[in-house]
């Protein structure tokens, strides 16, 4: 069997703030744009990889969820604890320059792990936590 990654999802609060932190901040090509029922799923992801994508899905969109239920979504969207991403990058400085100056909310500058990474943390507008390693 021979299996591979071909998408991911991550909630979105926000659609317009999903594409301007995704497409227009990152460089991600938009791939996909679908609305139903009021909601948007929005399907981005590098252009050097076209075959990996993340899909951008409304916050505690599926269906049988309680308001209790979608209220600790929401909860957890806030404290950036609900969802996440691993991205890489070759100039980890230069990266996180950019998104800082753009305003973008910092969790970790870019440090020197234990483990043997160099990366940095920020969260995107719905509050998603998003690490970024140095590719070395």
């Amino acid at each position: 069997m021979s299996l591979i990654i071909h998408a991911s999802f991550l909630s979105h609060d926000d659609p317009e703030r999903a594409l301007a932190f995704y497409r227009d901040l990152l460089g991600f090509e938009v791939r996909g744009d679908v609305g139903y029922d009021g909601k948007r799923w929005i399907t981005v992801g590098p252009v050097e990889q076209p075959d990996t994508s993340i899909v951008l899905e409304p916050a505690a969109a599926a269906p049988g969820l309680t308001e209790e239920e979608r209220e600790t979504i929401a909860a957890m969207m806030a404290k950036g604890t609900y969802g996440g991403l691993l991205l890489a990058s070759a100039d980890l400085d230069a990266t996180f320059e950019r998104l800082t100056a753009a305003g973008v909310e910092i969790a970790q500058e870019p440090t020197d792990q234990p483990y043997g990474l160099r990366d940095c943390a920020v969260r995107d507008p719905a509050g998603n936590m998003i690490r970024i390693q140095e590719l070395r």
